[in-house]
């Protein structure tokens, strides 16, 4: 058995493999085998510190496996199921690991455990991006950052599958066609143009009720340019650096705006509200709504060469890391 840990911060070499035994599971525990592994962005926020953990520590948030024990108490699991889950405690960068059930779904049998790895963490931040920190509705048009990044690729298709009109930004014309290919009305290259000036050319100056933004540092002050009044900015990543702190008499008293900050922990906070949100994201899977096509397969040696790739934008679809 071996996992990638991390005792101090930093580049992609701080990530050390370490063989690992590990015990029985304990009471609602179980013992899971790790099929695949999914690689995101935030897992770069946790090496390099910019969200900072206790050390030393595991790391990666999701993953999709068999369970192979399972502990005392255990009554809705069990030995040779399919399941994958995503969130804290860190550690899923492992071949095996002993984890809690409340966290834990069971993957229908017509999905792959390759994909699903790569849809937990994505594909349940698309969820509550759609359906609650911001309740989109059909007709609708909105704007999503990083486009034809992981969750932009889920969240698009899923928006376009509601009759949602999807304006998407991209860094490079190269990923100007994968944005379109996975839901995207309108694309537009904000390292070429001024975002803001095209959409507000694009919505006939009405702007959009609701931008989604996981970019951060250089696209907040234009994307509340891009809002209309009461426009909702939803900030949920940091891919270009952590936001400024927000004057909110210049940025949000203007048009009044709404101006959120979400996480998986604030919307999957327990069983029920966890099973909704799989439950819905493996339906837009098994229906064809949500494709997903594995970009890139690394092995778990390989850890460090992943996390530059990551970082480099080498990745431009759903990544795994194999056990």
């Amino acid at each position: 058995m071996k996992a990638i840990k991390i005792d101090k911060t930093g580049s992609p070499e701080v990530l050390k493999v370490e063989e690992i035994t590990l015990g029985k599971p304990g009471n609602d525990e179980v013992l899971i085998e790790h099929v695949a592994i999914g690689l995101n962005y935030i897992d770069t926020y946790h090496r390099s510190g910019l969200y900072p953990l206790p050390l030393p520590t595991g790391i990666g948030l999701e993953a999709s496996g068999i369970i192979k024990e399972v502990g005392p108490n255990v009554s809705n699991f069990s030995i040779g199921d399919k399941i994958a889950y995503a969130g804290q405690p860190l550690g899923a960068y492992s071949t095996h690991r002993i984890y809690s059930t409340k966290n834990l779904v069971k993957v229908p049998e017509s999905i792959d455990l390759n994909v699903v790895a790569t849809l937990m963490t994505k594909g349940l931040t698309a969820f509550y991006l759609l359906y609650k920190t911001y309740t989109v509705k059909a007709e609708e048009t909105i704007l999503f950052h990083a486009a034809a990044g992981g969750v932009g690729q889920i969240f698009c298709q899923w928006a376009k599958s509601l009759n949602v009109k999807v304006i998407g930004t991209v860094g490079s014309d190269e990923k100007i066609n994968l944005a379109k290919k996975n839901g995207c009305d309108e694309v537009i290259n904000y390292s070429k143009e001024d975002f803001a000036k095209k959409l507000m050319e694009l919505t006939n100056g009405k702007g959009v009720p609701v931008v989604y933004d996981g970019v951060g540092k250089t696209t907040f002050e234009k994307s509340c340019e891009c809002l209309q009044v009461r426009g909702t900015m939803v900030s949920f990543g940091n891919a270009s650096g952590a936001l400024d702190p927000i004057n909110v008499t210049k940025a949000l008293q203007p048009k009044g705006l709404y101006f959120v900050r979400p996480s998986m922990q604030q919307y999957l906070r327990n069983r029920d509200e966890l099973n909704e949100a799989a439950n819905m994201l493996f339906e837009q899977v098994i229906s064809g709504k949500i494709k997903v096509e594995i970009y890139k397969k690394y092995k778990l040696d390989d850890v460090e060469t992943a996390h530059k790739d990551l970082e480099g934008r080498k990745i431009t679809g759903p990544a795994i890391i194999t056990p």
